[in-house]
């Protein structure tokens, strides 16, 4: 494929005191996994190339775009199916994560190890992109147990939760004053839901539901509201970051140029010219 094998793990953290959740960036010609098991899902999107996998005593094929879910437990090896090798994305998801928004509470069974669903295979990546580059705790509870309950519900055989939040507007609202009044250091999604009754999936529900982002979007907006102020005040852009919960002037840059469509010091600057 033209770049030299490699691979990078990034450890997320699912809230401020929440479960790690490894994230694997991979790219090989030649290497072939020795055959092992895992404690947690395997969830991948092939990016590029093809890979075989031995699995439950057979071989399955992915392709760029497919999705790989690997059980619990379940033995199996990797390595790339042509000559041109395969890279992926993937995460090592704990049951509980798939289980929210479904019925029962059992482990999620994929009769289908290898999945074709574009649209969520590329949610999966861009989340898997955006908490490699930035783990920011809130961003990765709010994205990924969102998206793996999407996999378990449209995929595996647990049958769907009600999908309808009781008061969800004041639920929603709640969690929104929560994250602005600690916007420095919000409190994790999940100890918002059982300060509030609910499963993290019903929380994401409600305000998603009302606010039409989830909260780690809205947090981020209401943070760039936060940093005009400061830097039409004169403030630098790397001094702004942290006064308003960014991890770093990275962090303020990608989300100012998202809502805003140019960077803090652009912005800065063209308020000082004006001011002047």
């Amino acid at each position: 494929m033209g770049t030299p094998e490699q691979a990078r793990w990034t450890r997320a953290r699912l809230g401020r005191s929440g479960p790690p959740l490894d994230l694997l960036t991979a790219h090989f010609d030649q290497h072939v996994y020795a055959p092992h098991a895992h404690d947690e899902f395997t969830i991948g999107v092939t990016v590029g190339g093809s890979e075989v996998i031995a699995y439950r005593g057979g071989h399955i094929h992915s392709h760029p775009g497919s999705i790989v879910v690997l059980e619990p437990g379940e033995m199996h090896t990797g390595g790339p199916a042509a000559a041109d090798g395969y890279a992926y994305q993937a995460l090592y998801a704990e049951p509980s994560l798939l289980t929210d928004g479904t019925l029962g509470g059992g482990l999620p069974h994929f009769r289908n190890a290898v999945l074709h669903d574009p649209e969520l295979a590329a949610a999966l990546r861009a989340a898997h992109t955006d908490i490699s580059t930035c783990p920011d705790p809130l961003e990765t509870e709010s994205r990924l147990p969102w998206l793996l309950t999407a996999l378990a519900r449209r995929h595996s055989t647990a049958r769907a939760s009600e999908d309808a939040v009781p008061g969800a507007g004041h639920i929603a609202r709640s969690v929104r004053d929560r994250l602005a009044d600690e916007l420095l250091d919000p409190p994790p999604l999940a100890a918002l839901a059982t300060d509030l009754g609910l499963s993290r999936y019903q929380l994401l529900r409600a305000f998603r539901t009302t606010m039409g982002v989830p909260p780690y979007a809205w947090l981020a907006q209401h943070r760039v509201a936060r940093a005009r102020g400061l830097l039409e005040a004169g403030l630098r852009p790397a001094e702004v970051a942290g006064l308003v919960g960014f991890a770093d002037q990275a962090h303020l840059t990608r989300w100012f140029r998202r809502v805003l469509g140019v960077t803090p010091a652009a912005y800065r600057n063209s308020v000082q010219d004006t001011t002047g």
